[in-house]
Order: C-alpha cells, then structure tokens, then sequence
C-alpha cells in the first residue's frame, strides 16, 4: 500500500511541475507576442532600424569581447613574468642555499680542526707538566688562576697530579681541590 502511494506522489509532483512550466511558456508567449505585434500593425514599411540596431549591438559585444580578451592578454603577460621572475628567484635561491651549506661545512671542519689543535696543544702542555719535577711544577701552578690550573690537574695522570698537589701550599691546593670536586657539579645526571 505504501509502494502505491509513493507512485502516486511522484505523479502527482511531476503532473505539477509540468503544468507549471507550462504555464510559465504560455505567460513567456503572450508577454513576447503581444509587443511583437502591435510594432507590425503601427510599421508598415519595412523596417532598417532593427538590422542597425542588431549590427549596435553585435559591434558593441565584440568590442566588449576584444577588450576583455586584451585584458586578458595583458595578464597572462604579468603572470608570465611574475613566474619568471619567481623562477629565478628560486635558482638564485637554491644558489644560496647551496652557497650556505658549503660555507657551513668549510666552518665545521675548520672548527673541528682548531679544536684538535687546541686539545692537541693542551695534551702536550699538560704531558710537559707531568714530566716536570713536581716542585717546579708545583710553583708553576701556583702562579695560574685556579681553574685553569686545575682543568690541567684534572687531565694529568692521577700520581703526577698528586705528586705536584703535595708540593702545593695547602691553600692553594685546597682551592685547586674546590675547583675540581665543582667542575662537573652542574653536569645533567640523567
């Protein structure tokens, strides 16, 4: 029973929207009829103006046409060139990039060199240190600030460390001993 229902609405809105368009083609008729033939009983000769006019009309839509189309023309030229210009500022771009990335790496080796080199250098000065005679060594520290004595206590063999740390006058090898026990004491534990 419902089956037939639902055939029957669906007929019955189609039934509806074509009697609608219908009507809305008779309404569209009468209102473009009427007009048509009252200009056909008043002119009686034939009439030149509508070919002019239809010529009007035409000459104004292509010239709208050929504007719109040269509008058209002239931004594709500037997209054109937009591009292009983006184009090149990409390679230039990229040039840099690349120019960056190996200023970075010459930079890195360079560092990576100096740091050798300065641990190079510090290794050698504190194997010096260690083959001193622990006194002279001794008076030697005794003359540098503390923590940069210390930081060659601290890469020295323990004995040759403590061999010059006995020579020391107690304060000063107190205060080596501070600098050492706090150089790490703010290292992350985990």
């Amino acid at each position: 029973m419902t089956k037939l229902r639902r055939k029957w609405r669906r007929r019955s809105v189609l039934q509806i929207v074509a009697c609608l368009m219908l009507c809305s083609a008779l309404v569209r008729i009468s209102t473009e009829v009427s007009p048509a033939l009252a200009n056909e009983t008043v002119v009686s000769t034939p009439d030149t103006a509508a070919p002019e006019t239809e010529v009007n009309q035409t000459g104004t839509l292509l010239s709208a046409l050929q504007a719109r189309e040269a509008q058209l023309a002239a931004r594709e030229i500037q997209l054109e060139a937009r591009m292009e210009t983006l184009r090149v500022a990409e390679e230039e771009l990229a040039l840099q990039l690349q120019a960056l990335l190996q200023a970075e790496s010459e930079l890195s080796a360079t560092i990576a060199l100096a740091d050798s080199a300065a641990e190079t250098d510090l290794a050698q000065l504190t194997t010096v240190y260690e083959n001193m005679k622990p006194k002279e060594a001794a008076d030697l520290f005794t003359e540098m600030p503390p923590q940069f004595a210390a930081g060659f206590l601290g890469m020295m063999r323990p004995g040759a460390a403590a061999l010059i740390m006995t020579e020391l006058e107690p304060g000063v090898a107190y205060s080596f001993s501070v600098v050492l026990a706090g150089r790490n004491a703010m290292a992350p534990t985990e």
